[in-house]
């Protein structure tokens, strides 16, 4: 399964991606907002590609490569996961420094939940960050998600924010609008 959005396009990991994800998780700039206490070695960022790709296989959802279209490069990851000790869907984006204040978050994230309550109908989607990431918050706000509570999780106090498919189909048009707004293009969603 392959999205594509103006300027990215999302498509599954393949085992090929470790070298270039092994680069992006072990960026000082990123460590500061993630659960993990040290850098991932190779071998840790090997078997996260493959609990990606059996998620995948097992749920019908996971986490996608996120693809800049213009340079045909690795810059991050963005999608579902199953939220820490719970049955809960989380999204979850992690883009490389260099690719931060672009809206390509926002692009990304939007895209990942249209696919997960259209495609892979799912009810409620969470996602949660450290309180602060200001970006990760304005994310989470600029895609509709709303505010529950304040949390703890991967061993982090977190801000956890929700979105259920009522309030997203109440949401599309606004969504829609602002996207006309902004002049990004409709999602495509192709199979592989």
């Amino acid at each position: 399964m392959k999205i594509e959005t103006r300027r990215l396009q999302l498509r599954q990991f393949i085992p090929d991606d470790a070298d270039d994800l092994y680069r992006i998780y072990n960026h000082l700039d990123l460590f500061q907002y993630m659960s993990n206490e040290k850098p991932l070695l190779r071998d840790q960022t090997r078997l996260l590609i493959y609990e990606f790709i059996e998620n995948w296989q097992q749920h019908n959802f996971g986490v996608w490569a996120v693809i800049e279209k213009k340079h045909k490069k690795l810059i991050g990851h963005c999608g579902f996961k199953f939220l820490e000790n719970t049955k809960e869907i989380q999204m979850g984006y992690l883009l490389l420094k260099s690719h931060w204040g672009r809206g390509l978050g926002t692009e990304a994230a939007e895209a990942v939940l249209k696919y997960g309550f259209e495609v892979a109908k799912l009810k409620r989607i969470v996602a949660i960050a450290k309180p602060e990431n200001i970006a990760s918050l304005r994310v989470m706000q600029k895609v509709g998600m709303k505010y529950e509570k304040n949390a703890y999780y991967y061993n982090n106090n977190v801000v956890y924010y929700c979105l259920t498919r009522e309030a997203y189909q109440s949401n599309i048009t606004y969504l829609k609008n602002r996207k006309k707004k902004e002049n990004y293009a409709t999602l495509t969603l192709a199979s592989t």
